[in-house]
């Protein structure tokens, strides 16, 4: 039994890729077709692949090992500190700095210092300092927050790295294999699947689809402690899709589409048809036809012409 049904996967939009301008042809082990020139993931790959990487994440937990999830990317942000505390895991959702894992004893120390101004504005002892000083001491530590906040209990470096797109997140990717860290990633079609050790074939934009994978990546975290699996075996018992239907879905969804942009289109144009006709049937403003004359006294005055 899979992690994930393939009708899960094709609701959360897993299966769309990227253009088909915009490829790496390593990829082409884990495309189905090519539909209105974007090409479709085949889910059966992903499907397996999600299976490979859960038992091996799930392995990791059992040994009471720590996850790193790494998402920058804006649509993945907010997925990545939500799933990441669920799981008990580390996270880094903003712009990853150089050597944070090959690097990580200097890393510490900025996390010392981090963990310092929060003790010092706890206690209060912030205070004996000028306000300008004060101001530069808070200004580091939401630096530092940002930056670091979601490694901040990391104490040794991670046993699994998760990155959400291997492409935005190179640097982690690289700093991770130099070390020895197997790396877990969303490969969409533009990626290169050796650049990760379990590559997992699936949109690595769509927010649902992020949230679906990593969800899924955090529960297998969850598992071996008994938690809640909120993603993982979730309507096991409704008939499954198969690659078929998949392609029959995205021939649907791609004539809705054109339907709603050309009523979009006939929409516009009528409002601006009726926008053009009001402007030309525009009432007169039924003013009287007025001329200037002159007086006896030269001085001019407006007088009602006669018909």
């Amino acid at each position: 039994m899979s992690v994930v049904t393939m009708k899960k996967l094709l609701e959360s939009g897993v299966h769309y890729g990227h253009q088909t301008r915009r490829w790496n042809p390593k990829m082409k082990p884990y495309i189905y077709a090519a539909k209105n020139r974007i090409y479709i993931i085949d889910l059966n790959k992903t499907q397996e692949k999600l299976d490979v990487a859960y038992a091996a994440l799930r392995e990791i937990a059992e040994r009471n090992g720590k996850l790193l999830i790494v998402g920058t990317k804006k649509q993945a942000q907010t997925i990545v500190v939500e799933e990441a505390l669920r799981s008990g895991s580390f996270f880094i959702n903003q712009r990853w700095l150089g050597g944070t894992l090959t690097n990580f004893r200097t890393i510490q120390k900025s996390i010392r210092r981090l963990i310092e101004i929060e003790e010092m504005e706890a206690s209060g002892s912030i205070q004996v300092y000028t306000k300008k000083e004060i101001a530069l001491l808070l200004k580091e530590k939401n630096r530092l927050e940002n930056f670091l906040g979601g490694i901040k209990e990391m104490k040794k470096l991670p046993d699994a790295v998760f990155v959400v797109d291997p492409i935005e997140d190179a640097n982690a990717v690289a700093e991770a294999r130099k070390l020895g860290i197997p790396v877990f990633g969303i490969v969409d079609t533009n990626c290169d699947p050796d650049a990760v050790d379990y590559a997992i074939p699936g949109n690595d934009d769509a927010i649902r689809s992020i949230r679906l994978i990593v969800g899924l990546m955090a529960d297998a975290m969850v598992e071996p402690k008994g938690g809640v699996l909120q993603v993982a075996y979730q309507d096991q018992d409704e008939e499954d899709i198969t690659m078929e239907d998949v392609i029959v879905n995205v021939e649907q969804q791609a004539a809705e589409n054109d339907r709603r942009r050309r009523q979009r289109f006939e929409e516009r144009r009528k409002r601006d048809e009726r926008r053009r006709q009001q402007r030309y049937n525009r009432p007169n403003d039924n003013r009287d036809d007025r001329r200037p004359t002159e007086n006896v006294e030269g001085n001019t005055k407006t007088e009602k012409s006669e018909e």
